[in-house]
């Protein structure tokens, strides 16, 4: 894969933040709160997650107490949340990404720490249920080692010291502004991962923002590239998505000229939000046609403003009619690049075909190809 940037600045450490950054932790948060604060006839506000995110457990509770006007003590709510959520630990999924750039990292023996907010013990457990992940770290600090949590430099500066690396060697990846801000404070590089959508533009403090990690190029820090890049495609565990195409395949592309179809992604939001926004490509069934290419975008729907992730397939196929109410399958087995704006139409529109290339193009290789007799386009 070849370099997209020059070289940004040389580093010989990594240091990467847990919750948000490499665990989902967010989605066990918002189960908990969403079922908890109906208790006390509250509800919800995904909205408000930049209130707890980055935080340590102390203040994300002092903040939902405040939000929520609940009437109990932050003590009183942890006391009740904290048993909650030590049975939800073992539940919580990787962020994409997340095992590639480790195990990445650690078989180049690149130099890792890990800073977090939570507390110690929390790390510990959270770690025990992912192979090999604790022996990553040279260095694990939590946020009641240290005498001030993030946005304090402390825990940075720290695990550089315990790491004994200089704070300019070090590169921060972080989900959350208060992260962000710790490390910059550190006078470190920092790489900002945002947890929450649509959250990029207020990231400014950032060296970096990128829209997972698997948009991470680790060469532009000096350190060893990625070798899983398959003609200008990563290959992904493969998912599944179907259900009838609703309001026409066709929709749209009377103006792009793309036939994108639109599919309900009803019992299906909890498998999008594991997936970054972006550009994917793999098989798509079709019961009475047989089995196409097809590229697909992921993401928000800037136009419709979605309150849930949408997908749009593109069938790399001249199809002569449109196929309302069909019964569309898909099979995504890589990934071609972020979801990203555009300034024109006719920008857009390029990009779409360009990635139409890519997908047509990897999908003759063994790797992908495979996936055509999916069993899962046979089954009913």
């Amino acid at each position: 894969m070849s370099m997209t940037s020059p070289l940004r600045k040389l580093v010989s450490c990594v240091i990467l933040d847990l919750d948000g950054t490499l665990l989902n932790t967010d989605a066990i948060v918002h189960d908990v709160l969403k079922a908890h604060l109906v208790k006390y006839g509250k509800q919800w506000d995904g909205r408000r997650s930049d209130r707890v995110v980055g935080k340590t457990p102390y203040e994300a509770a002092t903040a939902i107490v405040e939000d929520y006007e609940l009437p109990i003590t932050t003590n009183e709510l942890l006391s009740e949340l904290s048993p909650i959520f030590s049975e939800k630990w073992c539940n919580i999924k990787t962020q994409p990404g997340a095992n590639r750039l480790l195990n990445h990292l650690r078989s180049h023996g690149v130099l890792m720490g890990l800073a977090s907010n939570s507390s110690k013990e929390n790390i510990e457990t959270k770690l025990s249920y992912h192979h090999g992940w604790k022996e990553s770290f040279s260095v694990i600090l939590g946020g009641d080692e240290v005498t001030c949590p993030k946005p304090s430099p402390e825990i940075y500066l720290e695990v550089a010291k315990r790491l004994e690396v200089e704070v300019a060697n070090c590169l921060v990846i972080e989900d959350s502004l208060t992260g962000v801000a710790a490390g910059k404070a550190a006078g470190m590089e920092v790489v900002a991962v945002p947890s929450l959508p649509k959250q990029s533009h207020n990231f400014t403090l950032a060296d970096e923002v990128i829209n997972s990690l698997l948009d991470l190029r680790p060469e532009k820090w000096g350190l060893p590239a990625f070798e899983d890049w398959l003609e200008g495609t990563l290959p992904i565990e493969p998912w599944y998505i179907g259900g009838p195409v609703i309001k026409g395949y066709g929709r749209g592309s009377k103006v792009l000229g793309i036939p994108t179809a639109n599919l309900s992604t009803e019992g299906y939001s909890d498998l999008l939000l594991e997936h970054p926004s972006g550009v994917y490509f793999g098989w798509a069934g079709l019961a009475t046609r047989g089995v196409y290419k097809m590229v697909m975008s992921i993401g928000w729907n800037p136009y419709f403003n979605n309150t849930e992730k949408t997908i749009e397939p593109w069938l790399l196929h001249d199809f002569e009619e449109d196929f309302y109410g069909e019964d569309l399958r898909l099979a995504i087995v890589g990934y071609i690049r972020p979801e990203a704006n555009f300034s024109s139409l006719e920008s857009l529109v390029a990009k779409i075909h360009e990635d139409g290339v890519i997908a047509e193009k990897a999908l003759q290789l063994p790797q992908y190809s495979k996936y055509r007799d999916d069993p899962y386009f046979k089954s009913s």
